[in-house]
Order: structure tokens, then C-alpha cells, then sequence
């Protein structure tokens, strides 16, 4: 069978698996960000018992394997009378092992705000909330965009361990075309490339106009 026969017959059905990946995608990163900016700030609370469990948390998922997570969110769960979707258990399991990593970033770039900038909050009275809201916030940005930029496309890569907990991805796609034909240069050659198109040609340009527009807001110009 030619390239071009192989795509003829398989191709519509690794697109549907594409846009499976897309929403896994999609609905992860949403996850991953809102836990990043949680746990970034709760890791830098006084509060000792805040910081405590934000700590924990951190440590756990960032010391343990994603793919060990991924069977224990929908494997293991059920046992405790929690069960979910396996579309679900994927994106629960992604998000919160990079929230993980992104909290980290997150409390890099408050830190890493000039000490200017909190004495200025401060000279204003602005309440705590106030000032990481008003003015920590909108200048970490241009601080956290580059290395958080490089996880959403680790995460992007890691979408495939989804297809173990049976999410008909675009891994598992090209599993069950491969397991039919046993053409596994054209099943895995083509599902490489869609990856690389889907990370190269929009994800990391999207990534990039963010970086350069979070600069522009903040009056560091361009990137």
C-alpha cells in the first residue's frame, strides 16, 4: 500500500483523533494554569498550614510518575467510589501533574517581581489581595510566559499517555490502525508529524504572541 493509499483510508480517522488530542489539550492546559496560579501563591502564604499543604502537593506530583497517576485517576479512584470518564481521568491527571511544575514557575516569577514593586504596593495601602491582583499579577507574565510556554508543549507531547486509559487520541489512533495493518512506519510516521504540525505550526506561535503581548502590556516592548 502507497503513503498516499494509506491516508486515502486511515487519514479521516487519525483527523478524529487529532481533534480528540486538541481537546485534551485544551481542557489540561485550562487546569494546569488556574492550579499553577493556586498553588504558586499559596506556596508563598505566611500561613504555615496553607504553605504546608501547597508544599505537599507539589512535591507528590512533580516525585511521582504521570503515568502512574494517569492509572491511579482512573484506575484505582473507582475503588474509593470516585469514578470518572476516561476522557476525564486524562485531563484531571495531566492538569494536576503540571499544575504541579506551573505552580513552581508561578511562585519563580512573583519572586522574582522587583522588591520595588511590593514596597510601591505597599507606600499605596494596598491590601495583600490588592497587590499580587493590581500589581504582582499583570508583571509576572513576561516572567513565567518563556518556561511555561516550554511545559505547554511538554503537555502537548504527554497528551499521548491518555491513550492507555483508552481516550481514543490520536496515539490510540494510530495503535489501532497499526494493530489492523501493520504498517507501523506509516501509522507512527504520520501520527509524528501531526505532533510536530500541531507543535511547531500553532502552538508554539500562539505561546510566542502571547509572550510578546504580556511584554507590550507591562511596557517592556517586544520580545
Amino acid at each position: 500500500m502507497s503513503y498516499f493509499s494509506f491516508l486515502a483510508e486511515h487519514g479521516m480517522t487519525l483527523i478524529l483523533g487529532t481533534v480528540t488530542t486538541i481537546k485534551v489539550l485544551i481542557c489540561s492546559m485550562v487546569l494546569y494554569v488556574i492550579i499553577s496560579m493556586i498553588f504558586g501563591l499559596m506556596r508563598l502564604s505566611k500561613n504555615l498550614i496553607i504553605q504546608g499543604i501547597a508544599t505537599v502537593y507539589i512535591e507528590f506530583f512533580r516525585g511521582t510518575s504521570l503515568l502512574v497517576q494517569l492509572f491511579w485517576v482512573y484506575y484505582v479512584l473507582p475503588f474509593f467510589g470516585i469514578s470518572l470518564e476516561a476522557f476525564v481521568a486524562g485531563v484531571v491527571a495531566l492538569g494536576l501533574n503540571f499544575g504541579a511544575y506551573g505552580a513552581e514557575i508561578v511562585r519563580g516569577g512573583i519572586l522574582a517581581v522587583p522588591k520595588g514593586q511590593w514596597e510601591a504596593a505597599h507606600a499605596l495601602n494596598f491590601s495583600p489581595a490588592k497587590r499580587i491582583k493590581r500589581i504582582i499579577i499583570p508583571q509576572i507574565f513576561p516572567i513565567i510566559l518563556p518556561p511555561a510556554a516550554n511545559l505547554t508543549v511538554e503537555l502537548l507531547k504527554a497528551t499521548a499517555l491518555v491513550a492507555l486509559v483508552t481516550v481514543v487520541d490520536l496515539t490510540f489512533e494510530a495503535k489501532q490502525i497499526n494493530s489492523i495493518t501493520w504498517l507501523s512506519a506509516q501509522c507512527f510516521g504520520t501520527a509524528l508529524l501531526i505532533y510536530y504540525i500541531m507543535a511547531r505550526l500553532a502552538l508554539v506561535p500562539f505561546l510566542r504572541w502571547l509572550e510578546v503581548l504580556a511584554a507590550k502590556k507591562v511596557g517592556r516592548g517586544s520580545l
